[in-house]
């Protein structure tokens, strides 16, 4: 079995030669761009299975990027910030990044990011055809379609998931740590406003749909997807 491959996008040419080194010494593949554009191109050239893209870079931003990926790919993302700013970490979040790591970051804690990304990643695809129906709402995450009245709808693969998840048990109220370890993972590093991100996404996207289900906020408690047949 070949090595999975790492593209790495940061014009930091030290940052870049790190990650190198401790990614290859863990049995990855890594290629490297130092700018937007290149990025774009090496992603479709190379076919990586995961990209650690830097935000702030030349030509186009991580945010640029991370928007033209997700045109024709679910490879997984995660951004790379100095900044650590929550308005940063939302937006990565919302233009459907997986995971974020704040500079200056920890080397281990970067490969061990990669490995349960790519895990989950990996277990997405080996199961079985996931579907669910209700009146004019459609969610295959075999294939991360979401159709409503028909009409698919562009939408990032986490709120794939997260709808999905929420809609395969109707009426079960999930509190925000929960959605955090059953659809993120339990490794996963963020916290709770991640999910308020991604439902406010997935409410704009589903607002006034039907009148035969809902997805709706328990107050101090979390979310469920409500039936009303």
């Amino acid at each position: 079995m070949s090595a999975e491959k790492i593209l790495v996008v940061d014009d930091d040419l030290n940052i870049c030669e790190l990650l190198r080194l401790y990614l290859t010494k863990d049995g990855y593949n890594v290629v490297v761009a130092n700018d937007g554009q290149s990025a774009v191109s090496m992603f479709q050239e190379e076919n990586p299975s995961l990209v650690l893209l830097d935000v702030m870079l030349p030509k186009l931003d991580g945010w640029q990027v991370c928007r033209e990926i997700r045109k024709f790919s679910e490879t997984p993302i995660i951004m790379l910030t100095a900044k650590g700013e929550v308005f940063d970490r939302v937006l990565g979040l919302e233009l459907g990044a997986d995971d974020y790591v704040v500079k200056p970051f920890d080397t281990k804690e970067i490969v061990a990011r990669i490995k349960a990304v790519l895990r989950r990643s990996a277990a997405s695809t080996v199961e079985e055809v996931k579907e669910v129906h209700y009146d004019k709402l459609s969610i295959n995450l075999t294939n991360y379609e979401l159709k409503v009245a028909g009409v698919q709808i562009d939408t990032p693969p986490k709120e794939m998931e997260l709808i999905f998840h929420l809609a395969k048990n109707p009426n079960r109220v999930f509190t925000r740590d929960q959605l955090l370890d059953e659809v993120w993972g339990y490794d996963y590093y963020g916290d709770s406003r991640t999910v308020d991100v991604h439902v406010k996404r997935l409410r704009e996207k589903l607002e006034g749909a039907s009148d035969k289900w809902e997805l709706r906020t328990v107050w101090g408690v979390g979310y469920k997807f409500e039936t009303k047949e």
